[in-house]
């Protein structure tokens, strides 16, 4: 028995040795994707326009997102202006997104293509990145106006309702940015 407790423990620190030497690889398998730096999921949602918590800070502070409010618009019982001024908020972040979005994923694709090609140099990594950022701060922005235009058109109350469907905390939390 004692023979058999040694050899367990012996194993026990060994492979924990050998997994203790083994370097994480976080990246495994990535070097197939055809943009390296974004997952297909992730260029999926760029050129759909999706808001991919882009807009955290005004949704999350009271400011409804017109894709949440449409598709609550029977609980927040949108009138009719408000269910065509929403979907033409929508519907104009969405073209702009999606526009943005393409050039998003191009840049980042020539990002790829300079590193993959070995044609990378510091200035041209300089200017790519400003180009990468310059496109993410613009897409932001077309998520946080979406915001504002749309917590423009909701009543307080509506406002309330939206917040606690949406599940976010005390009925009174998100009511104080609001036009009506």
């Amino acid at each position: 028995m004692r023979t058999k407790g040694t050899l367990l423990l012996v194993c026990a620190v060994l492979g924990g040795v050998t997994a203790a030497q083994t370097p994480p690889q976080p990246y495994a398998g990535q070097e197939n994707r055809t943009i390296k730096a974004l997952s297909a999921q992730e260029i999926d949602e760029y050129l759909a326009g999706n808001g991919m918590g882009l807009a955290k800070a005004a949704e999350l502070n009271g400011y409804p997102g017109p894709k949440h409010v449409l598709e609550l618009s029977a609980q927040l019982e949108l009138t009719p202006a408000q269910r065509a001024a929403t979907e033409s908020v929508f519907n104009s972040m969405q073209l702009e997104a999606r526009s943005i979005g393409r050039d998003l994923v191009a840049a980042e694709q020539e990002l790829d293509h300079l590193f993959a090609t070995q044609a990378i140099t510091s200035s041209s990594l300089d200017r790519k990145l400003r180009d990468i950022g310059s496109l993410q701060a613009r897409l932001r922005a077309v998520h946080l106006q979406a915001h504002l235009k749309q917590a423009q058109i909701l009543t307080r109350s509506q406002a309330t309702r939206y917040a606690q469907l949406r599940g976010y905390g005390s009925e009174d939390a998100h009511t104080g940015h609001h036009a009506h």
